[in-house]
């Protein structure tokens, strides 16, 4: 069950974070970052329904990758609470893209890294295609960090109102950052049976874009902030349970409904 959890947790990550971007469609500043923002939204889309599927092959109980999806309730999510946050304006949605491109990028590198290894000390298929989608997924997100940097940079040295607006951003979301580099009981005995991620190894990386991008966006790195957690153990923001709830609609009313 174990790697069941690893899987879910990568997955309910891209899922929610996907969600929220869709959020936009229709609605971004100009229509060449729609579109972007659109495609990004499916890209993590995409990368949430392969780790469903995985994990619902893995648990073996029947279950799809659209029971996961739409018939689960808050508390059985395991995504990060950066990703739950809402969108505000544009900067934040920058902002938190930005943030979570630039841990979910080394992550799946380290991950495709691990899971080439042939000294790995267990042998499953599951994790052959597990590191199929790391290596498919590697190629996203290197665009994604790619597209966030550019605009913290862009509108961190803009003018004074988007300067601003990029400060308050960080201000507020750089306090979810920190979970994502927390170990808790799954990620060690991912780590013990050969296939998890060292998270503390990632986090100088992390740090590096930030300190990287933030310098040239003559933005400021926040100090002495108080550090938020529990989105891996299933306690949330109540932003998630109104997301959840436009999310799952349609499945929830209208139970095994297909396309």
């Amino acid at each position: 069950m174990n790697l069941y959890n690893y899987i879910l947790r990568m997955a309910d990550n891209s899922l929610i974070l996907g969600h929220r971007l869709s959020e936009w469609c229709g609605h971004g500043p100009v229509l060449e970052q729609d579109i972007a923002m659109t495609n990004m939204a499916l890209d993590l889309i995409g990368q949430a329904r392969s780790l469903f599927a995985l994990a619902a092959e893995v648990q073996n109980e029947g279950r799809t990758e659209d029971d996961l999806a739409y018939l689960r309730d808050v508390m059985d999510f395991q995504n990060l609470l950066l990703v739950e946050q809402p969108n505000g304006d544009f900067a934040h949605t920058v902002v938190r893209q930005f943030f979570f491109s630039a841990f979910q990028l080394p992550f799946y590198q380290n991950l495709d890294t691990i899971l080439t290894n042939p000294k790995s000390k267990i042998q499953n298929p599951k994790l052959d295609i597990l590191r199929g989608i790391a290596e498919k997924a590697i190629k996203e997100l290197t665009y994604h960090v790619r597209w966030s940097s550019e605009w913290v940079i862009r509108l961190g040295d803009g003018t004074d109102e988007s300067h601003k607006r990029m400060q308050l951003a960080i201000n507020s979301l750089y306090e979810y950052t920190v979970e994502a580099f927390m170990s808790d009981d799954v990620d060690k005995q991912a780590i013990t049976e050969g296939y998890g991620v060292v998270l503390e190894n990632i986090k100088p990386v992390f740090e590096e874009t930030l300190k990287t991008v933030l310098t040239e966006a003559t933005l400021t790195w926040p100090q002495n902030v108080y550090m938020q957690k529990g989105g891996k153990s299933g306690y949330h923001t109540e932003h998630l349970g109104y997301l959840l709830a436009e999310m799952q609609y349609l499945q929830r009313v209208y139970p095994h409904s297909v396309w």
